[in-house]
C-alpha cells in the first residue's frame, strides 16, 4: 500500500496563539513558522501544526501513493470523509474508531 505515518500532528483550534502558548511554555515546542491561519512547532519527536478551524482532535499525517485511491478504499470499510481539499492533495478521514487522519499525496 505504501502508507506510512509521519512526524507531524495536526490540530485544529479557534485560537492558535493561545494553543502554541501551551504547547511552548508547558510541553516545551518551539515554534517555527507562523502564518495566519498556522503555526508550525516542533519538537523532539513530534511536529505539531495548529491550523484556525473548529477543533477535531488530533489528525495524524499517513503519506499514500494516491489520495483518491485510499479516500475511497477507506470509506469502503467504513471511514468518514470529514474534510476534502483535492487541490492540495489532501483529505482528512475518521475511520470507525474514532482516528483522524490526513491523507496526503
Amino acid at each position: 500500500m505504501g502508507n506510512n505515518f509521519g512526524t507531524d500532528i495536526l490540530i485544529q483550534s479557534e485560537n492558535p496563539e493561545k494553543a502554541a502558548a501551551l504547547y511552548v511554555h508547558e510541553l516545551g515546542f518551539t515554534i517555527t513558522g507562523e502564518a495566519p491561519n498556522m503555526i508550525s512547532l516542533h519538537g523532539d519527536r513530534v511536529n505539531l501544526f495548529i491550523e484556525r478551524g473548529p477543533a477535531l482532535g488530533p489528525v495524524l499525517e499517513v503519506t499514500v501513493n494516491d489520495v483518491a485511491e485510499a479516500k475511497a478504499r477507506l470509506v469502503k470499510n467504513g471511514c468518514e470523509v470529514i474534510k476534502d481539499e483535492p487541490d492540495f492533495p489532501r483529505c482528512y478521514v475518521r475511520d470507525p474508531y474514532g482516528l483522524i487522519y490526513n491523507l496526503k499525496g
